[in-house]
């Protein structure tokens, strides 16, 4: 019967050690981070609502920023005049009418981003190393 030595173990734990590390090194932005220039949430009132049968429904949302009133075009349906929504602009509004997305959407405002992230690594990484195992030791002769 061949057994397997915990040189086999450790090789596949201190790899899975390894990855997680260099991941956790490479930075933040590995992981759930904004891809663009700086922004920042605001919130925003609904002042033209669109029907939501438009398929390129766009309305039209004011909000404030830096002291002054701004307008702005939120691609999306379903929202009632004079309601509230948050939204993602620049942190440099631009003169002119601004495209601004609702912020619970935007790609990279995810909080649980990097820890989920990284949970699912150490996961993986625990897997291979028990698949390595499995592997290592072969298939068990029945008795």
């Amino acid at each position: 019967m061949f057994v397997v030595g915990w040189k086999a173990i450790g090789v596949a734990g201190a790899v899975g050690i390894l990855i997680t590390a260099l991941v956790w090194l490479w930075g933040p932005s590995l992981f759930a981070t904004s891809g663009g220039a700086e922004e920042r949430n605001v919130q925003a009132t609904v002042t033209v609502p669109a029907d939501c049968t438009n398929p390129n429904a766009e309305q039209t949302v004011q909000f404030r920023a830096d002291g002054a009133t701004h307008e702005g075009t939120l691609s999306g349906c379903g929202y009632d005049q004079g309601e509230q929504v948050e939204i993602t602009v620049p942190a440099e509004i631009p003169e002119g009418p601004l495209d601004v997305q609702l912020a619970a959407t935007h790609t990279g405002m995810g909080d649980l981003g990097r820890p989920l992230g990284m949970a699912l690594l150490v996961l993986s990484c625990a897997a291979g190393g028990v698949y390595s195992f499995l592997v290592v030791r072969g298939p068990r002769i029945a008795v």
